[in-house]
């Protein structure tokens, strides 16, 4: 019974796996494609110089050569308010390089320290001047101090949005994988089912016949009892096979490598069997 138990558990853990492979690769290319990390930059960008319209300093930023060396620089690829994005953006932006092209946005030409306070008391944000003019008055004269302290702050402001970009991709591969167990029928209930009946069927499944790739984990997912034989006849056999669907889409939650890190325990436990029972030495009269 427990070696049952432990394919049962090797083919839905291995199941879980190539559905988190599938949809992250799914998204991955949907998110090269679409540049959603640098539209997600982007916007942090534009929400922490309070820059909505991309007209003032955010757009200067982003022309700077530290920040986007691909760009051409300003006057070239105009922004228009509908599409408020320029041609070229960068998926990352280094810190001391955001600090750097702030202060030379602000600026406009190098200058001295002093001129900084007064370039900062110019600007018309009241809450990004208050904040820049604690970071010069605390700076001891020095404008190494406030770029580490630019730095910081953006570092600190793209936490957030990564925090907010893990979230979108965690619903989107959600969705990419609901659409793929809906596809092919990956209903963990009946894969539960059928392997509990057959475990034959998960002896093969080695821990690394899923990690190649999409295309290797789509498949090695057909290994598996899953797939289209009949249409569910009632709305409540319907109604199970979404659920079915639904615990397959969550699986890809907790991510691939946690699949593959527990499918890898499994498989080694399958290989090391039951232990003997244990044999009691010779005693001494």
């Amino acid at each position: 019974m427990s070696n049952v138990a432990v394919e049962v558990a090797i083919g839905l853990v291995f199941c879980y796996a190539s559905i988190s492979v599938i949809s992250s690769s799914l998204y991955e290319a949907i998110a090269s494609m679409l540049k959603l990390r640098a539209r997600s930059l982007l916007e942090g960008v534009k929400a922490l110089l309070n820059d909505p319209g991309f007209t003032g300093l955010a757009r200067d930023v982003y022309q700077h050569a530290l920040v986007n060396p691909r760009s051409s620089g300003p006057g070239a690829g105009a922004v228009t308010p509908a599409t408020a994005m320029p041609a070229i953006v960068p998926s990352y932006i280094e810190p001391r390089a955001f600090a750097i092209a702030l202060i030379d946005a602000i600026q406009k030409t190098p200058d001295g320290f002093q001129q900084l306070r007064e370039k900062i008391d110019a600007l018309p944000d009241p809450q990004l001047r208050t904040l820049l003019l604690g970071i010069w008055s605390r700076a001891d004269g020095k404008v190494e101090n406030v770029e580490a302290a630019l730095a910081r702050w953006f570092d600190a402001g793209m936490n957030r949005v990564s925090g907010v970009y893990k979230r979108q991709a965690q619903l989107f591969t959600f969705l990419i994988a609901l659409i793929i167990a809906g596809l092919f029928n990956v209903d963990s209930f009946h894969l539960f089912k059928t392997l509990w009946v057959h475990p034959g069927a998960a002896a093969s499944i080695a821990a690394a016949s899923a990690t190649e790739g999409g295309k290797q984990a789509l498949d090695a997912l057909f290994t598996l009892p899953v797939g289209w034989d009949h249409a569910p006849d009632s709305f409540g056999a319907g109604a199970f096979l979404f659920g079915g669907w639904l615990v397959t889409a969550v699986s890809v939650l907790f991510g691939a490598p946690f699949w593959f890190d527990l499918l890898q325990r499994l498989v080694n436990l399958r290989g090391t069997g039951s232990k003997p029972a244990s044999v009691a030495g010779p005693t001494r009269g």
